[in-house]
């Protein structure tokens, strides 16, 4: 049975901690500064992925009281699988460096984080007090890896909805956040990565805050700033490799591989802020 949340008071929603610890932190004390409990904060899931600290950003948000989802990372771990299960091509450059991240990853996380990993919900709903519904995905639907960017078209959008039987998705993966209405009065919301930037050139990263009204749902797309010298610093010291190090830096992937050439044209555009209203 998929869980059910009651949505009827602001409500945080990040993806991809990634392993960054002080981009957690930073996000989770957000949401504390915005007076948000644990109950209302939501993580559409990949805790744990390039950066240094998996164990510790596990132990964070097991304490914290979030909601989290299960991502792709989690899955794999859980299982004692031999990737992080994104179906990137052989050797390509994405492959090459996932191999170096997952493996660190791996040795990091205890049985008890692994059993905490395959437990997690692979898809919660969220009701409005409209009684309409966002069903919350990692990737897709019918795919927990698949990468969905804002230049998807909207028949596949449409389609992936379709399969919730709900009226919007929240979604991460991608680790690019939009807010997108679809034909139909639907919404896709991918609420933004805290661990790592959106390939925009900026070393901020990206969360959503959700405000419910009586018939509407105020999306905001905003920044992270964080301590992203002392990340790269840890990812450095544990040996990992430099390009996603540097990548905290700079605000641009070592490789773009996943990328359509719509966003692969728009890499180091800084992105702004959005609001929407559904």
């Amino acid at each position: 049975m998929i869980p059910l949340i009651r949505l009827d008071a602001p409500m945080l929603v990040f993806g991809g901690p990634y392993s960054n610890l002080q981009a957690t932190e930073a996000v989770l004390a957000e949401a504390a500064r915005r007076g948000i409990a644990g109950d209302r904060i939501l993580c559409t899931g990949d805790v744990v992925a390039y950066a240094a600290d998996a164990a510790a950003c596990c132990e964070l948000m097991m304490e914290s009281g979030a909601l989290v989802l299960m991502g792709n990372c989690e899955e794999n771990l859980a299982a004692e699988a031999e990737d992080c299960g994104c179906g990137f091509e052989e050797d390509t450059a994405c492959d090459l460096l996932s191999r170096a991240w997952y493996a660190h990853a791996n040795r990091q996380v205890t049985p008890r984080h692994r059993a905490w990993m395959g437990g997690l919900p692979r898809q919660l709903h969220l009701e409005l007090p409209d009684r309409r519904r966002l069903a919350v995905l990692h990737g897709g639907a019918t795919e927990i890896s698949r990468f969905l960017f804002a230049s998807a078209p909207e028949p596949v959008l449409l389609e992936e909805l379709a399969e919730t039987a709900c009226q919007g998705v929240i979604a991460g993966h991608c680790g690019i956040p939009f807010a997108r209405r679809l034909a139909g009065g639907g919404l896709w919301l991918n609420a933004g990565a805290v661990g790592m930037p959106a390939n925009d050139g900026t070393p901020r990263t990206w969360f959503s805050l959700l405000t419910p009204g009586p018939r509407s749902l105020t999306v905001e797309i905003l920044p992270l700033d964080y301590d992203h010298a002392a990340a790269a610093a840890a990812m450095r010291a544990a040996g990992l490799p430099e390009g996603y190090a540097a990548g905290l830096e700079s605000g641009l992937w070592p490789s773009c591989d996943v990328l359509p050439s719509v966003e692969l044209a728009a890499r180091a555009r800084a992105l702004a802020p959005q609001r929407l209203v559904w």
